[in-house]
């Protein structure tokens, strides 16, 4: 191989260019082209070169075989910049009023809203986006079989619904109509009525009221309020319990660690009387 090197004029000072020529084998003739750090680290492309150099220096115009900056690059990349600057200052107006269409999230057409810098610009919206999906029939079914543990891991035992509330559906059981219920609740500011129509009990899946759970239509009477009122009292009580419980345990616990300190405390004084009278009977011998 035949190697020749020289200082590279379109980089920065230090840099320089290597040309290897082959003369053996079947590509005998050809050359590759080299480049040096001043450090003396070898780069073997473009993209090597410009990872090195960073910002530092713009190689948009630089030809990685010749070592030269092109100048017809150079002049397109002025009237590029020169064309875009002029643009922005005179404001050219869009005047292409077709809606653009997304086809890359679905592959069936979406409308989407253009947004520009106009100050008379409005946002479109779909009015078939602001209809309400449709949600799925019985879907609470997916939440059946599953249970919550507590810490201990032990089954938590769950709500005792009343009996004037009855679930409708294909294999709904009093856990499902739970979730049904706690979901309405949760998600949907409506008064929770239940199915008022009686055709839901023939076929559910045609007369089903899907913003309403999946139980029967009911009436809270002052009954079930009052004996939600006691069971709120008897937990309230049973927590205050196990709060006064705990509480007495601790303070047993620091009354028994003050009493060994105590002890300690007392032991630790005898041992000290008892050594200052072997050392008065020691000087007296």
């Amino acid at each position: 191989m035949e190697r020749k090197r020289w200082e590279c004029s379109a980089l920065p000072q230090g840099w320089k260019r290597e040309e290897v020529t082959r003369k053996t084998g079947l590509s005998t003739g050809k050359s590759d082209v080299y480049y040096y750090s001043p450090s003396g680290k070898k780069f073997r492309s473009k993209p090597q070169l410009a990872r090195y150099l960073g910002n530092s220096m713009d190689l948009g115009t630089f030809d990685f075989r010749t070592g030269k900056m092109l100048m017809s690059k150079v002049n397109k990349t002025r009237q590029r910049m020169r064309y875009d600057g002029t643009n922005q200052v005179k404001g050219k107006p869009d005047l292409n009023t077709a809606l653009p269409v997304r086809q890359t999230a679905s592959i069936f057409k979406q409308p989407v809203t253009k947004v520009t810098n106009h100050p008379s610009n409005k946002v479109k919206s779909d009015p078939q986006k602001a209809v309400d999906q449709p949600r799925q029939l019985f879907w609470e079914k997916k939440l059946s079989g599953l249970n919550a543990f507590d810490i201990a891991e032990e089954l938590v035992k769950t709500m005792d619904l009343p009996k004037g509330l009855q679930g409708v559906g294909p294999g709904c059981t009093d856990e499902t109509l739970l979730s049904a219920i706690a979901s309405a609740l949760h998600t949907s500011s409506m008064p929770i009525t239940g199915q008022l129509s009686a055709a839901v009990e023939k076929n559910p899946g045609v007369w089903l009221n899907t913003s309403q759970p999946l139980c029967k239509a009911f009436m809270v009477t002052d009954e079930d309020i009052r004996k939600q009122e006691e069971l709120v009292q008897q937990v309230r009580k049973r927590l205050e319990e196990a709060l006064m419980a705990d509480m007495l345990a601790q303070v047993e616990e620091l009354s028994k660690d003050g009493t060994l300190l105590a002890e300690k405390d007392r032991d630790d004084d005898d041992e000290d009387e008892d050594e200052e009278e072997r050392e008065q009977e020691m000087e007296e011998a």
